[in-house]
């Protein structure tokens, strides 16, 4: 099982549309697929089809990842009326805002990471969306992903945000998961005959070089419209709908190419490295313990080059 997080800290770019069209080029191509709803917006959750009131939620989940809860806040979306595959939602909910602190602990940082190993062999892709933020909900997933796709906009403050994003990311990568990599920058909402749109774009590509995906989702309202009406956009009638599920295919394609061969397994809650950071700082922040691991890998390569010297010596 991968999990890739789409991620925005920058509200409004379509980071939710963005989310919902991989989902529907994975489902097209019989991927087990799985979208993890950690925006209290629920917006996911809504366009999946998944509507009405449910036992358990991703707020259930965090609080307490036990099998049963876990199990239960998962339900299947309306999409699998078009064709059977299996598509399914980790149910959103406004109360999951309580989690997004902006100083989460290091015990609860890996809450959704224990809750999606115990689902690992259920599916091949898991899909979280985050919320725009830097706060706790979007450094759960992070924790939990295996890859991040960071979302912009050819605007004025999208080589801010997406600049942001990548240095936290980087940042938690080296001091609590190696296995995370930024997957790539998507320019989302692309406007071919805007000015102002192909300047911003060649202000991302000068910043960022190669790590701007090829392909844009240009803003097309037959997104907002098969999202809304709870539906995949590969199962939408009309032109315009197959070319954006066309650009979908691509993007997931470059997903699929990023992973690999190789299957990525969860932590675990029996981790060394779990279990070390539970046990001595479970009740640390989480940017006090990226700091303490920081500080130790600065530590540990001053003493291999002092070590290096005396063998010099």
């Amino acid at each position: 099982m991968h999990v890739l997080s789409v991620s925005s800290l920058k509200g409004g770019v379509g980071k939710t549309t963005v989310a919902l069209g991989l989902a529907s080029a994975a489902f097209s191509q019989g991927l087990r697929t799985l979208v993890v709803d950690l925006d209290p917006q629920c917006d996911a959750t809504t366009g999946l089809g998944a509507i009405g009131v449910f036992g358990e939620t991703v707020a259930d989940v965090l609080q307490n990842p036990r099998h049963s809860i876990v199990h239960r806040s998962i339900v299947t979306s309306t999409w699998t009326k078009l064709h059977p595959g299996t598509i399914d939602v980790m149910v959103g909910s406004p109360k999951a805002q309580v989690m997004d602190s902006p100083a989460p602990t290091i015990q609860e940082i890996w809450r959704l990471e224990m809750a999606l190993a115990k689902v690992e062999r259920e599916y091949d892709l898991v899909i979280i969306d985050t919320p725009p933020s830097i706060n706790g909900l979007t450094r759960t997933a992070w924790v939990a992903s295996d890859r991040v796709l960071i979302v912009t906009e050819p605007s004025l403050f999208s080589v801010v945000a997406a600049d942001r994003t990548t240095l936290a990311l980087e940042e938690l990568r080296k001091g609590l998961t190696p296995r995370l990599e930024t997957l790539g920058i998507l320019i989302n909402r692309f406007r071919p005959q805007s000015t102002e749109g192909e300047f911003r774009v060649n202000e991302l590509r000068e910043k960022f070089g190669d790590r701007i995906l090829p392909d844009f989702v240009e803003e097309r309202t037959v997104l907002q419209q098969a999202q809304g009406a709870g539906r995949p956009i590969h199962g939408w009638p009309g032109e315009s709908a197959i070319e954006m599920a066309q650009v979908f295919d691509k993007i997931l394609e470059l997903v699929q190419k990023s992973f690999g061969q190789k299957s990525t397994g969860r932590i675990g809650k029996n981790s060394r490295k779990v279990l070390r950071l539970n046990r001595v700082l479970r009740g640390q922040t989480l940017d006090e313990v990226l700091k303490t691991e920081a500080n130790e890998d600065a530590e540990n390569s001053v003493e291999s080059i002092l070590g290096l010297e005396d063998d010099q010596n």
